[in-house]
């Protein structure tokens, strides 16, 4: 059965999801006290799978308090921790906790971490995650035959990077991914409504629109300093220089920053090819309920 988010997205409405990352706490009051208010307000929540190359809570635990807590996640799993076999595993633990949507990420290098002295996996890439687990859902089997007991019923998606098409630009690592599985992509930061205009434009050209669903990336910016560290430190993040300008000039930046959000977030479902969006706040994650309530509104 598909999941809140799959059904919106296949209705063609205005898409929200946004993100939050597991707490170091082995309570799970401390996680659910973080996504209860975006319940109702979100279509899903993404829980992040050890960010930065950090441990907290592990992501199908997290996700799966969240499914007996009535709240959708989109579960994120990252090609670094794990081989195939722990990879199909968690697959199939998703399965059981009625988790249905999946992000496959390549996952950040541990030497970006707190520990950089952990040993990397990268067993399978981003892509063959996708194509493992669309097989299991089209199949219901493991990759070596053995049938899986129970409903495997995925949504899969990946993450994308904009850019401004050169001429001769392809979008070949997207298009594996397509075919692979992918049926929604969430996106790096992308605050430049104009460069998603042009970047969408080259998708479609390339046949990748109709089909899947974009969900750009954006972020209710809390200073400009901020927005200056994740445009320079996060790769393939774009925020205009214009944008920053408006938050140093800002008596409050963090309400500016949020009313910039929600400006980016009208222009963005304008933009043809858009299926919606997905907000990204680090270290603001406070400011997400406040944003999504005030486009709702609108």
């Amino acid at each position: 059965m598909a999941g809140s988010l799959q059904r919106r997205l296949a209705a063609g409405e205005f898409a929200i999801t946004c993100e939050i990352t597991p707490p170091v706490s082995a309570d799970p009051e401390a996680l659910l006290e973080k996504a209860r208010p975006l319940a109702g307000l979100a279509d899903a929540i993404n829980v992040t799978d050890g960010a930065s190359a950090r441990s907290h809570l592990d992501s199908l635990t997290a996700a799966g308090f969240m499914v007996r807590a009535g709240i959708e996640p989109v579960l994120q799993v990252t090609c670094r921790d794990r081989n195939r076999i722990a990879l199909q595993s968690l697959l199939i633990g998703a399965a059981a906790c009625g988790v249905h949507n999946i992000l496959a990420l390549h996952g950040d290098d541990p030497s970006a971490g707190d520990q950089p002295d952990a040993k990397p996996v990268f067993d399978l890439s981003s892509q063959a995650l996708l194509s493992t687990a669309r097989d299991m859902t089209q199949r219901g089997e493991l990759p070596t035959g053995r049938a899986i007991g129970g409903r495997i019923e995925f949504f899969l998606g990946g993450a994308d990077t904009p850019v401004d098409p050169t001429p001769d630009w392809q979008p070949t690592s997207l298009m594996r991914k397509i075919e692979a599985g992918a049926r929604f992509v969430q996106t790096q930061f992308c605050l430049d409504p104009a460069l998603m205009q042009r970047y969408l434009a080259r998708l479609e050209q390339h046949g990748c629109l109709p089909g899947l669903h974009v969900l750009v990336g954006l972020a209710p910016l809390a200073s400009a300093r901020s927005a200056r560290w994740i445009r320079d430190k996060l790769r393939g993040s774009v925020i205009p220089e214009a944008l920053i300008t408006r938050l140093e000039g800002a008596s409050d930046p963090k309400v500016e920053g949020q009313r910039i959000c929600v400006e980016l977030m009208q222009q963005m479902r304008a933009v043809r090819g858009v299926a919606g969006v997905h907000l990204m706040a680090p270290l603001n994650e406070a400011a997400l309920p406040a944003v999504i309530r005030e486009f709702r509104a609108l």
